[in-house]
């Protein structure tokens, strides 16, 4: 974590730096992301998670087969790369969690199948302890629910097809 503070009031570390930098955390492990960095009102925040190299790194068994472990993973990205660029993808504004009920346990806001209309909520994605609404983009039919319950998303991705 850096601060870069920008006078000598400001350089002491305040409870409410010590919430932010707990609600960061947390996001780090919701979202499987690494490292997060923020600025605000003079505030320079960087909060990072350490990784063994040796965890993340693959041990080639032989020449071939780094080609081989390759192929299959470029598939799915290839598939939700595709998807995001379907006309009637709704995709992730932000990054978080997804969650299709308003709470555990209650009816899903929309299931495969379901008529949506314009501004229709969708799902929630958390952010930083904060559940945001996502609105549907267009009416239509849900087709497809690209997204586990509960699963961490990325910006961009493509959570729903409505045609």
């Amino acid at each position: 974590m850096a601060r870069q503070p920008d006078d000598k009031a400001a350089a002491k570390f305040s409870s409410e730096d010590s919430a932010l930098v707990r609600e960061l955390a947390l996001l780090l492990d919701e979202t499987s992301l690494t490292e997060i960095e923020i600025e605000r009102a003079g505030l320079r925040l960087r909060v990072a998670r350490n990784i063994s190299v040796a965890a993340t790194m693959p041990v080639p068994l032989a020449h071939a087969a780094p080609a081989l472990v390759a192929a299959p993973a470029a598939a799915p990205a290839a598939a939700a790369a595709d998807m995001s660029k379907h006309p009637g993808a709704v995709t992730s504004p932000m990054v978080g969690t997804a969650y299709w009920a308003p709470e555990p346990g209650a009816k899903p806001f929309v299931e495969v199948g379901s008529k949506v209309s314009v501004g229709q909520t969708l799902l929630i994605i958390e952010a930083m302890k904060t559940m945001n609404q996502i609105p549907s983009t267009r009416a239509g039919t849900v087709t497809q629910i690209l997204v586990e319950d509960g699963q961490p998303v990325e910006f961009g991705e493509p959570l729903v097809i409505i045609e």
